[in-house]
């Protein structure tokens, strides 16, 4: 197969976080419009929070439910870290949803104002520090949405049964309350969600922004849940650990198997597969020429690893891939993605990277591979495999192409290069523009 024709089917889509546009990390770098309205959006935020603060006391229970909450949903993004890492990536251009609302809506029914906000912007830090990080305002923005959204249903739970707030009332009328509080909720943080989206891509079609029906069926679902968790912890507050390990458990089993079925992880591997990756290169790609800043590409072909196959078995070339996988993942950021495009044939990206940096992390890639000992299973037992190397080809944009395909071209016609003058070496692609 030609290079060319191995190009034409690596096709790729711009990535976004959050549904926002690729741009740059500063708020102050954002188009007008978009900044403009961010900052709308914070300042009557800080409104909100002057005028509410103090008005509540905070009691002893209040600083229990807090601490329940604030644990559990930090255990809760733990244990599903790296799902919701490949489902923030995966977004395309719609609103990204989750079940924090199982948290943070039960801390709105519940809590005094002042420390349901603190417990939305401490969830929302710790998703930024370990989920993925996108650029600080974008979290903050929706951290202060979730305020306004959480003022909302604190002014619906007050005008339905004033005097009871932090709580609701019991009976019919609590579900009023609860559900119409839990609207108020959803409707105030989906709109200005919805409105950033439609500003920042005022080119992509309005049903991108508006998202799917079945994300809002996921929304749903996690401010019920945390109409759940709020009453447990009004009434029987150790329960809320039981729900913790129910809605984990279902968490994962659904997530994962909606995953491999959407066909985005390899299987032997647990990479992305040849066609994710190529989507979230495209988006990557895409972001860097709006922000004029550079993008590294590695290509990695294991070298003569035919002859594991051959020597010890298929299974035994498996376990090898798999553990070449691990060193790969371990060595890279979180913001960079590996792939396996197929065979003993892996993709790295790396976003906001320059050339230097790329050959560099290229390097400490080869090192890390060739030191690596596997003990693979064999037919007459366990065997140490200490012979592994790599042939990595890097290229880097705007140095080694000024279009996606020039870019892959360039990095694969760089690895096999390598393969070509002796293997176990790293070649950095020429700069200049890539002939074919």
């Amino acid at each position: 197969m030609s290079i060319r024709h191995r190009l034409a089917q690596r096709r790729f889509r711009r990535r976004t976080d959050d549904g926002w546009a690729p741009t740059r990390w500063a708020l102050w770098k954002q188009p007008r419009i978009v900044l403009g309205y961010v900052l709308a959006v914070e300042f009557l935020t800080a409104i909100v929070l002057v005028s509410t603060f103090g008005l509540v006391s905070v009691t002893v229970s209040d600083w229990i439910r807090f601490g329940v909450l604030l644990v559990g949903s930090a255990i809760h993004l733990e244990a599903a870290r790296d799902i919701e890492r490949l489902r923030k990536v995966g977004a395309e251009g719609i609103p990204y949803v989750n079940l924090k609302g199982m948290w943070t809506f039960a801390g709105v029914l519940l809590l005094p104002p002042p420390m349901a906000v603190a417990l939305i912007f401490c969830t929302y830090l710790h998703s930024w520090l370990r989920v993925r990080r996108v650029p600080p305002f974008r979290s903050v923005f929706t951290a202060t949405t979730l305020v306004l959204a959480g003022a909302a249903a604190a002014v619906v739970l007050a005008a339905i049964r004033p005097g009871v707030y932090p709580g609701y009332p019991s009976g019919p009328l609590g579900l009023v309350a609860v559900v119409a509080a839990g609207l108020a909720y959803w409707f105030v943080n989906y709109a200005l969600i919805v409105g950033a989206i439609m500003l920042s891509n005022p080119d992509a079609p309005g049903r991108n922004a508006v998202g799917r029906l079945s994300d809002q069926l996921i929304v749903a679902g996690s401010l019920g849940l945390g109409v759940a968790t709020a009453a447990l912890l009004l009434s029987q507050p150790w329960a809320v650990a039981v729900l913790l390990l129910t809605i984990l458990g279902l968490h994962r089993a659904l997530l994962v198997d909606q995953f491999q079925t959407e066909s985005r992880t390899d299987p032997k591997t647990g990479l992305a597969n040849a066609r994710f990756w190529h989507e979230i290169a495209r988006r990557e790609f895409a972001g860097a020429e709006r922000t004029h800043s550079p993008l590294g590409v590695l290509y990695l072909d294991l070298d003569h690893f035919k002859t594991i196959n051959d020597t010890y078995g298929h299974r035994a070339g498996d376990e090898a891939l798999k553990a070449v996988a691990d060193e790969l993942r371990h060595e890279v950021r979180d913001d960079d993605l590996v792939g396996r495009l197929g065979g003993e044939e892996f993709a790295i990206l790396l976003p906001q990277t320059s050339a230097e940096d790329t050959a560099l992390a290229a390097e400490r890639i080869r090192r890390r591979v060739a030191a690596l000992a596997i003990t693979i299973t064999t037919s007459n037992g366990p065997v140490v495999c200490d012979t592994i190397t790599c042939s990595i080809g890097a290229a880097t944009y705007p140095d080694s192409g000024n279009t996606l395909d020039e870019l892959q071209m360039a990095a694969d016609l760089a690895m096999y290069q390598a393969k070509d003058t002796g293997r176990n070496r790293v070649i950095s692609a020429p700069t200049g523009k890539t002939e074919s």
